[in-house]
């Protein structure tokens, strides 16, 4: 096909990298590379290739060699699993760490590629300081950079600075909590959740809401912000510019959580406030059990299917809060006016990849 477009899509195996590879890779006009430590769950006919972006010497050969790639999805992320995750996010360690593994993807890729022309970058609501303390509501793209110490700003401040006299162009995403498609990562509730969920229904119980008293949030749809990707690729509009993207809605857990019960065929219970970064990992072997009753494709091992989002989980559930957290909402409206309009009703989103789940066989049927 003439003019057809190569994308690489870097953290393929991850929760927002493996969203970008199912929406490219369904897709005749696109060629897609993805890469990853580990294979995404499925390549999608894409191109797999398995590097360390820590490795400098290994992303020298590999994105050196990759002259025909015109877009960049960059999905990569580093988090600190062993001391914390939401620890982790203010520690200047992690975040060398992330501007590193960008570097050394880009480095040697810009120098190569012929006809490069985008690179989409993923930040997230922590750009507006939601995780050093309260934020305007609606957070907006507009304001003035959050004066706090970020990998985010590493990464955009290097990319600016390597876009100078060049023709391709750059677009931030900003989306808020990502429901999608992937194991062992470290910001996926879902995975977490249907743990959790998995060991009380095979106890005969009924499905507790385990957090604090949680406060208004959205989310993203995996899916919705694989759509918006391709938008900002190939959208004049969306050059040199930062988006908020979320579904389009707003929603509270506990009001979202029959929702949630309904599609694991599970009845709500009164709230139990668990941390399940504390409890879970201890039912190791009751999890096991259930992988083999259901002959499930998901790993036995907890690590190896949820990662940290335990922690990440007990976060967003806002477990230990009595009051009210800060809400985190943030305006989509310039996303709008420029042309973007996918959305989905989170509660149908809940509905959806719990569904998604149950039939890939990553968790018990309904």
């Amino acid at each position: 096909m003439p003019n057809k477009r190569k994308i690489l899509i870097a953290g393929a195996s991850g929760l927002v990298g493996y969203g970008a590879v199912k929406h490219f890779g369904a897709r005749d006009d696109w060629d897609v590379v993805v890469v990853s430590r580990r294979p995404p769950l499925d390549r999608c006919g894409a191109e797999f290739v398995s590097v360390d972006l820590m490795n400098e010497r290994q992303c020298r050969e590999v994105f050196g060699a990759m002259s025909e790639v015109t877009h960049v999805v960059y999905a990569a992320l580093f988090e600190k699993v062993a001391t914390g995750v939401v620890k982790g996010w203010r520690e200047r360690d992690q975040m060398e760490t992330n501007l590193a593994m960008l570097r050394n993807l880009f480095e040697p890729l810009s120098g190569a590629a012929r006809n490069l022309q985008h690179v989409s970058l993923l930040q997230g609501t922590k750009a507006y300081g939601a995780h050093v303390g309260r934020i305007e509501i609606p957070a907006r793209e507009r304001r003035p950079r959050h004066q706090h110490e970020n990998f985010y700003w590493l990464q955009e401040d290097y990319l600016r600075g390597k876009q100078r006299g060049k023709s391709w162009n750059w677009t931030i995403l900003r989306p808020q909590i990502v429901f999608g498609e992937a194991i062992g990562g470290n910001l996926n509730v879902i995975p977490a959740l249907g743990v959790y969920a998995a060991l009380r229904k095979e106890a005969g119980r009924q499905l507790s809401f385990p957090g604090g008293t949680p406060g208004i949030a959205e989310a993203i749809d995996a899916d919705v912000l694989a759509s918006s990707m391709e938008w900002a690729a190939t959208n004049p509009a969306c050059a040199n510019e930062i988006f908020n993207i979320t579904n389009g809605d707003v929603f509270v857990w506990t009001e979202v959580w029959p929702a949630i019960a309904e599609a694991l065929g599970m009845e709500v219970g009164s709230p139990e406030p668990h941390s399940l970064r504390a409890e879970m990992p201890a039912r190791e072997a009751e999890w096991a059990a259930i992988v083999r009753k259901y002959n499930l494709r998901a790993p036995t091992d907890l690590g190896s299917f949820v990662g940290g989002s335990f922690e990440f989980a007990d976060s967003v559930f806002a477990y230990g809060f009595n009051q009210f957290p800060p809400a985190m909402l943030v305006s989509t409206i310039k996303a709008r006016q420029a042309g973007f309009h996918d959305c989905i009703d989170t509660e149908d989103m809940f509905r959806k990849w719990f569904k998604r789940w149950q039939e890939l066989k990553l968790l018990p049927p309904r």
